[in-house]
């Protein structure tokens, strides 16, 4: 007997999705996109089995300083007007274990597509007050902003560049099971 199919929407209100980039090469820049969604397919409640897809909307990212902001969404970064989402699709969950996952896809920036590994922490499924089933995951990775064509930069004086080319991934998401 074929498991029945199982489809699941992230919750936004109990999801983020933020990253952060070496500044100066000394810090770190935090931030985060407000506006995404995503879906997963799974056959029952076995998420070895998923089809995941992600969008997020790049005029949404927030680093909490306005000009920033519209620099990050300009042509020299996102260009947000003529690439309005980046997109993830997930081509393979395998479980690790412990409740850890290696999330296999493609990610899709500007008008790039490249593949990617990140890592799942599965954190369980439980039902809230209301009766809505979820199930709840930490992702992490990295990528080069390079390879996607995120190049702008500025030399340092004393050596170095301005933003650094590798950018941690972090999103902390709850699914609400839809069937």
């Amino acid at each position: 007997m074929k498991t029945q199919e199982t489809k699941w929407v992230i919750d936004p209100t109990h999801s983020k999705v933020s990253f952060k980039v070496k500044h100066l090469m000394i810090s770190n820049v935090l931030g985060s996109f407000r506006e995404f969604e995503g879906a997963a397919t799974t056959a029952g409640d076995d998420f070895s089995t998923a089809q995941i897809s992600f969008s997020l909307n790049a005029a949404s990212i927030d680093t909490e300083v306005a000009d920033r902001d519209a620099h990050l969404k300009s042509a020299d970064f996102f260009d947000a007007e003529n690439y309005p989402k980046l997109t993830f699709s997930g081509n393979g969950l395998k479980d690790l274990g412990d409740d850890l996952y290696e999330l296999t896809g493609d990610l899709t920036i500007k008008d790039v597509t490249k593949p990617v590994k990140l890592q799942a922490e599965f954190g369980g499924i439980g039902t809230d007050p209301w009766g809505n089933v979820k199930a709840g995951f930490s992702v992490s990775g990295k990528i080069n902003r390079k390879d996607f064509g995120l190049n702008w930069n500025a030399a340092l004086e004393a050596g170095g560049v301005l933003v650094g080319e590798e950018v941690k991934l972090s999103a902390d998401i709850e699914l609400v099971k839809v069937q």
